[in-house]
């Protein structure tokens, strides 16, 4: 798929595709839908991704899944981590369904004029995957180790 397969009326999900191929990502586009799921290889984890134009809103939004789902037991422990580690992050948050346990990073931005481009899409992008990377060992440690969320965020690096 190239940007000049995509139809004029999405020109916000053409600059996704056109800045994924450039970037040399591999990626997939979901049936009926202007989103992209890709992956992307940290140093702690490899993690599924979801790249989505919202033509009509214009908007971007990318979210990287976070690979371990929560246990019911641990999600009210995990949903403090997350609050801690969103206080004071400027661009994302992390978001955790309490239903499943998905926990997700999300950075969006508003499209003026349905113009989109790649250094706005880099910047939101590699900033998503490198809070997921560098936050999933505090995750992890209140998921699986037993720590608390205060000691996890103290501990990061």
């Amino acid at each position: 798929m190239t940007p000049e397969d995509i139809p004029s009326t999405q020109p916000i999900f053409a600059a996704i595709v056109n800045f994924f191929t450039e970037d040399n990502w591999h990626y997939a586009q979901l049936e009926k839908q202007s989103t992209l799921r890709l992956a992307f290889k940290g140093k702690n984890d490899q993690y599924d991704c979801y790249a989505q134009a919202l033509e009509s809103q214009q908007q971007f939004i990318f979210y990287c899944l976070c690979p371990i789902k929560i246990p019911k037991s641990k999600r009210r422990a995990v949903g403090e981590f997350l609050s801690r580690a969103n206080y004071g992050i400027i661009i994302g948050n992390f978001e955790l369904n309490f239903d499943d346990g998905e926990i997700r990073y999300k950075t969006s931005t508003a499209v003026k004029n349905h113009l989109l481009d790649s250094d706005t899409i880099k910047q939101l992008v590699y900033t998503n995957v490198k809070m997921m990377d560098e936050y999933l060992p505090g995750i992890i440690a209140v998921t699986k180790g037993g720590v608390s969320p205060a000691d996890a965020i103290h501990d990061l690096p």
